[in-house]
C-alpha cells in the first residue's frame, strides 16, 4: 500500500518498467487501492490494469476520484464494467468519501498482530490507549525501563501501533501503545483519520484498555470519545490521570489526588467501572500500582454471582424501583443466569442472561439501575457488566426458579 500511483504517463503503453513496478506493488501489498479519474472517463490502462488486477488474487478496492460533489456521482457508472464488488467515491482534494474508504480498508484489513513466535496465548493485551502527547509511549518506557518505543514532545509522533512484550512476576504481557486519537471531521488529513482506524482496531484486539488522560489539560471532549469507544467494546479498563509531576502540589497531596479521580469520574461517567490511577510516566511515580489493578481486575472476572442470590436481588431491585412503562407495556424479569463465558478469553467481562416478557422494554437508564444493583453485590472492578435479554414467556419458566430464594 506504500508504491506511489503506477500509471502516471498518461495513455501511454505499458512500459516494462511500468509492468515490473505493478508486479511488485502486487506482491508486496494485503489490499490493493485501484484509482481511477471520474472526469477522465475509462481508459485502456484502466482495462488492462484491471485485468492484471484480477490475476493477482488480493482483494481490491475500486477509488473512483474527482467525484467533488454529488452531481458527478453518476460518472461511477462508467466503471461498473470493470467488475470490482467493492467501489468507493472519492474526491481526494476536497476530502470527500475519505472516511468511507477508511472504513472499506478496515474491513478488508485483518487486525495486525505479535509474532505468534515470541508472545504466548496467554498473554495479557493492554492497549495504551490517549490522545497525542498525554505520555503513552512514556508509560510503556517506564514500565519497561527501556527505550524501546520512541519518546518526543511532539504531538503524534508515534503513528503506528507498536507491540511491546514485557513479563512481570511470571506473567506475560503485550503492550500495545497506540498512535493518538485525533477528532474526525473535515479538516482531518489522511494520517490523522488511520491514526483512529488503528486505535479503535486496537481497543478491539485488547482484553484490557488504559486511557491516559493529561492532567494539565482536564478531561477533554476527545478524552470522552476514546472512552466511548472502550465502553462500546464492552473491554476492561483503567484510566490513567498522567503528569502528576506537573501538578502535584507540595501539601495536601493526597487530597489533592482525591479530588482529581472524583473529577474525572465525573466527566468519564459512562466508565465508572473502571479504576483511576494518578501518575507520573516520566519520574515512574505510582506506576508500578497499575499492575496491582490488574490483578484485581483479572481476579473479578473470575467471579460468579450464584443463580439463587442473583435472581433474589433482580427481584428486589424490580420491586424497589419498578421498570417504567414503554408504549403501554412495561418491562418483566422471569429469570436471571451469569453466563459461563469463552474460557479462552481473557478478562471476560461478566455476561448476565435476563429471560423478560419482552427485551425491548428495557430502557438505558433502567438498564443501568440493574447494572448498578448486581455491583452492590459484586463490584467487578475495571469490568462492565453485560446484560443480555431473552423473550421467555412466563408460563415457561419453572415456578422453582421464579421463587428463588
Amino acid at each position: 500500500m506504500g508504491h506511489r500511483g503506477i500509471f502516471g504517463a498518461g495513455e501511454a503503453e505499458l512500459t516494462a518498467q511500468v509492468r515490473r513496478t505493478a508486479g511488485e506493488a502486487f506482491r508486496d501489498s494485503d489490499l490493493l487501492l485501484f484509482v481511477v479519474d471520474a472526469k477522465e472517463g475509462l481508459s485502456p490502462i484502466d482495462e488492462e490494469l484491471a485485468r492484471s488486477l484480477r490475476k493477482s488474487q488480493k482483494p481490491v478496492i475500486l477509488v473512483i476520484n474527482k467525484i467533488d460533489n454529488e452531481k458527478h456521482e453518476p460518472l461511477a457508472a462508467e466503471f461498473d464494467s470493470l467488475g470490482f464488488r467493492s467501489n468507493v467515491l472519492i474526491s481526494a482534494e476536497h476530502g470527500r468519501g475519505i472516511l468511507d474508504l477508511a472504513d472499506a480498508i478496515d474491513r478488508i484489513l485483518p487486525p495486525p498482530i505479535v509474532d505468534s513466535r515470541a508472545a504466548s496465548p496467554e498473554s495479557l493485551a493492554v492497549a495504551i490507549l490517549g490522545r497525542p502527547n498525554v505520555g503513552k509511549s512514556s508509560l510503556v518506557n517506564s514500565i519497561v525501563r527501556s527505550e524501546r518505543a520512541i519518546v518526543s514532545e511532539l504531538p503524534g509522533t508515534t503513528r503506528d501501533a507498536v507491540d511491546v512484550l514485557y513479563q512481570r512476576g511470571g506473567r506475560e504481557f503485550v503492550l500495545i501503545d497506540t498512535a493518538g486519537i485525533r477528532r474526525r471531521g473535515k479538516q482531518s488529513t489522511s494520517v490523522e483519520i488511520f491514526s483512529v482506524m488503528r486505535a479503535e482496531r486496537s481497543i478491539r484486539r485488547a482484553d484490557l484498555c488504559i486511557l491516559i488522560v493529561d492532567l494539565t489539560a482536564g478531561v477533554t471532549a476527545q478524552d470522552k470519545r476514546i472512552a466511548g469507544l472502550i465502553q462500546a467494546a464492552h473491554k476492561a479498563s483503567v484510566i490513567i490521570l498522567n503528569k502528576w509531576d506537573l501538578v502535584k502540589p507540595n501539601r495536601n497531596q493526597k487530597q489533592t489526588i482525591t479530588k482529581l479521580v472524583e473529577a474525572a469520574r465525573q466527566q468519564i461517567f459512562f466508565l465508572d467501572y473502571a479504576p483511576v490511577l494518578v501518575t507520573s510516566s516520566l519520574t515512574g511515580e505510582h506506576v508500578s500500582k497499575l499492575f496491582g489493578l490488574i490483578e484485581k481486575i483479572q481476579r473479578a472476572a473470575r467471579q460468579h454471582v450464584g443463580t439463587g442470590v442473583l435472581n433474589r436481588l433482580l427481584r428486589q431491585a424490580v420491586e424497589a424501583n419498578p421498570p417504567p412503562t414503554i408504549r403501554a407495556r412495561r418491562l418483566k424479569l422471569f429469570y436471571a443466569a451469569q453466563s459461563k463465558g469463552k474460557e479462552d478469553q481473557q478478562l471476560q467481562p461478566p455476561e448476565f442472561v435476563l429471560f423478560v416478557n419482552d427485551p425491548r422494554l428495557l430502557s438505558q437508564t433502567y438498564r443501568r439501575y440493574l447494572e448498578s444493583r448486581i455491583r452492590e453485590t459484586q463490584s467487578f472492578p475495571g469490568l462492565p457488566i453485560i446484560l443480555t435479554l431473552r423473550p421467555r414467556a412466563k408460563s415457561a419458566m419453572p415456578a422453582s426458579r421464579l421463587r428463588a430464594k
